[in-house]
């Protein structure tokens, strides 16, 4: 079997890589009673008819999130699976108002997550960067709250996010926190674009300024936004298995990938919620070239976009880029002979 090509995972929420094991050894160890008789049928339980079905087991499972050490533990999980999947460079969502929310302490999210990723590259070999997301869902109040909470804490922080429930609730509506969060020095990325119109895309690009759209499917709606997103370069943080279970897309034979990257857009490919969705950032690499026949040029200018798209510094991309070089120069040879 090959080995998997080294790569960067840029959309990643930390509270979906909450396999069922670990949920009910943190709920034991935390007292907490979870509504399914063991991981088996809490795995069950991962059948969705759309985004709002899947997030409000979402957050019914973060109850079992109460102290840093936990966060660590969970952080620990991701990365090591990251490792044995190619991943190099991580770049992870966490959703503070999730567990603000029900009385844990911003800190205590941040420093167990912390603790985990300062090691990481030394343990597993994964650099990381730490992406603070707003729910979109809540008031912008409550995003701007977060981020004043989350000011000592910007040293373990790169950016911040977009997540939550998206139809209903445009960019716009967190367009003073985006402003906030640019004049704190923090890069910028939201999702747009999976279940929301191709018009938040625009949106967030013009509205909130960001670098990176996350998911980003249905600008193939919008001949005129692809041709923008060709030009500027834009990076898109698409999540295959994601989109099909959570029924934005009716299989991965029907996925809008060979098609996007055909029109020259920025492509990426990530795991979203590992956990719920069936499969790591791997395993949605591989269910693509299975279903969709994806080429070995194409797997590896889908690497190489993922290093492009990242936040790492010159050096650290230069790295990756050169591990990259050598793993597709491998597999070329490998091919032929």
């Amino acid at each position: 079997m090959r080995h998997p090509l080294p790569k960067a995972e840029l959309h990643l929420h930390i509270e979906g890589t909450l396999e069922p094991e670990l949920a009910f050894a943190l709920a034991e160890r935390n007292r907490i009673d979870l509504p399914y008789a063991g991981p088996d049928e809490l795995r069950a339980a991962y059948a969705f008819t759309d985004l709002q079905s899947f997030l409000d087991l979402y957050y019914q499972l973060t109850a079992v999130l109460l102290t840093e050490q936990d966060f660590t533990d969970l952080a620990d999980g991701y990365l090591a699976r990251a490792a044995e999947q190619g991943v190099r460079h991580a770049e992870i969502f966490f959703d503070p108002q999730a567990h603000t929310g029900r009385g844990v302490d911003i800190g205590t999210v941040i420093r167990g997550l912390a603790r985990s990723l300062e090691s990481s590259r030394e343990r597993f070999g994964v650099s990381t960067r730490l992406i603070l997301s707003f729910l979109r869902d809540l008031p912008a109040e409550d995003a701007l709250k977060t981020l004043a909470d989350a000011g000592p804490y910007l040293d373990s922080i790169a950016a911040v996010g977009l997540d939550s429930a998206e139809v209903g609730h445009p960019p716009a509506k967190f367009a003073e926190v985006y402003a906030a969060a640019r004049a704190a020095g923090l890069r910028l990325v939201a999702h747009a674009g999976e279940e929301g119109p191709p018009e938040y895309i625009t949106e967030a690009l013009d509205v909130l300024g960001v670098e990176r759209i996350d998911h980003g499917i249905r600008c193939m709606e919008d001949p005129a936004l692809v041709e923008r997103l060709v030009a500027e370069q834009v990076p898109l943080t698409v999540c295959p298995f994601s989109n099909v279970r959570l029924r934005c897309v009716d299989t991965l034979a029907d996925h809008p990938l060979p098609a996007m990257l055909e029109a020259g857009l920025l492509v990426t490919v990530n795991s979203d919620d590992p956990s719920y969705f069936g499969g790591y950032v791997e395993d949605n690499v591989q269910g693509l070239r299975a279903s969709l026949g994806l080429s070995d040029d194409q797997l590896a200018l889908l690497a190489r976009n993922s290093f492009l798209a990242s936040f790492v510094d010159d050096a650290r991309r230069a790295e990756l880029l050169a591990e990259l070089d050598a793993a597709t120069g491998a597999v070329r040879t490998a091919s032929a002979s």
